[in-house]
């Protein structure tokens, strides 16, 4: 049975790149490895057959004799693929990933130098909407680890040093043989970090770091929403034996303003008025969130739900030289607890309205009734 193209077993082109190789082959090669198909011996076959594939068109000479003669190239001794130690090597990092995936260890904080960065951390920090329409600076105390000072993060005990370790003779990595090719691994002795500790430092106990508690200071800037995130690099918890310090990530919220309501830039305040106020028409003050009042006209025969807009006397916007508006929404509140001589000016006021004093209700009762008269 003749042998499928390595170009087509791969699903890329003849100019394929080195990168487009790799890409294609890890993730056929996470399809069909046995381990994800146990049993499967047809997908068990296809992987062999893209390990073969990928070793010749990864090669850049191997590359070049395929694409002049095909698999003729190799056959008869003229340098057929293998699975030694050198093929193993140069695609040790695909199968750290393939291998990774399945164990569930994929996205770890190790570098290669085997250190591990720290984990970010997470405040909430709750603010008025004043001081978000201002800004502040804010003084946090954040728990957190931080580099040892007595080891300065190596973890030994001071005067002393790590070691190199003896498995992996400093490189953090071993090399192991598995079914019909060899992989590497993380050395189990050192945790990948490529060094030994014999005696570990007492106030850290070789971890390099210790918990302590900091106080931080951060600027929120004028115009922040709630849910805000600020992220403060390198303030998060310290790296395992010198590692690199993860990022504290600051997420805001808003205390809920008496008055005032906000959509995005906008401020809104629901303000209640007299019915002489909304009939005759008349004047309010409004304090606003930088301390001084506002002025506003009440026009004559105002209604409930009317908006009167100010202008830019909203919230600043983040980043930008601009602000929102404020919004005076109207609330026409019904009089109570009425003496005797009130209910009898407003039952004069009944009798002598008209159509024109109050069209809105005439016009909603003659609706009505032509509704019900057209029913008929």
């Amino acid at each position: 049975m003749a042998k499928a193209d390595y170009y087509e077993l791969l699903g890329v082109s003849r100019t394929a790149t080195e990168a487009e190789l790799k890409s294609a082959f890890r993730k056929l090669a996470m399809k069909h490895h046995p381990d994800k198909n146990p049993g499967d011996h047809a997908a068990e076959a296809k992987f062999k057959e893209l390990n073969e594939a990928y070793q010749v068109l990864s090669d850049q000479q191997k590359r070049a004799a395929y694409d002049r003669f095909g698999h003729a190239a190799f056959e008869n001794g003229g340098g057929g693929p293998g699975f030694g130690n050198d093929f193993a090597s140069s695609m040790a990092d695909i199968f750290e990933d393939l291998f990774g995936e399945m164990s569930g260890r994929r996205g770890g904080g190790r570098r290669a130098d085997g250190r591990e960065r720290g984990s970010d951390l997470r405040y909430n920090l709750e603010i008025t909407l004043e001081e978000a329409y201002k800004g502040k600076t804010a003084t946090l105390k954040v728990p957190t680890s931080i580099t040892c000072d007595a080891c300065s993060g190596s973890g030994a005990k001071p005067g002393s040093k790590p070691k190199t370790c003896s498995t992996c003779g400093g490189q953090g990595r071993v090399r192991a043989s598995q079914g019909f090719f060899s992989i590497e691994r993380t050395c189990p002795s050192c945790g990948g970090r490529g060094e030994t500790i014999d005696d570990p430092c007492r106030s850290c106990g070789g971890a390099g770091r210790v918990t302590r508690e900091r106080t931080l200071s951060v600027n929120v800037p004028a115009g922040v929403e709630d849910g805000t995130r600020i992220r403060l690099a390198g303030e998060g918890e310290a790296g395992l034996r010198g590692g690199p310090s993860g990022d504290l990530y600051i997420f805001l919220s808003i205390k809920p303003h008496p008055f005032l309501q906000r959509d995005g830039a906008d401020l809104f305040c629901r303000v209640p008025v007299s019915m002489v106020t909304a009939s005759l028409g008349g004047d309010l003050t409004v304090p606003v969130l930088d301390g001084q009042e506002v002025a506003v006209k009440v026009p004559e025969g105002t209604q409930t739900g009317k908006q009167i807009r100010i202008r830019g006397r909203g919230m600043p916007v983040l980043r930008a030289r601009e602000q929102g508006d404020l919004y005076i929404q109207i609330v026409v509140e019904t009089p109570q607890k009425l003496s005797a001589r009130q209910r009898e000016l407003l039952r004069e006021f009944e009798r002598e309205s008209s159509k024109d004093t109050q069209p809105e209700s005439a016009s909603f009762f003659t609706r009505v009734r032509d509704f019900f008269a057209g029913g008929e």
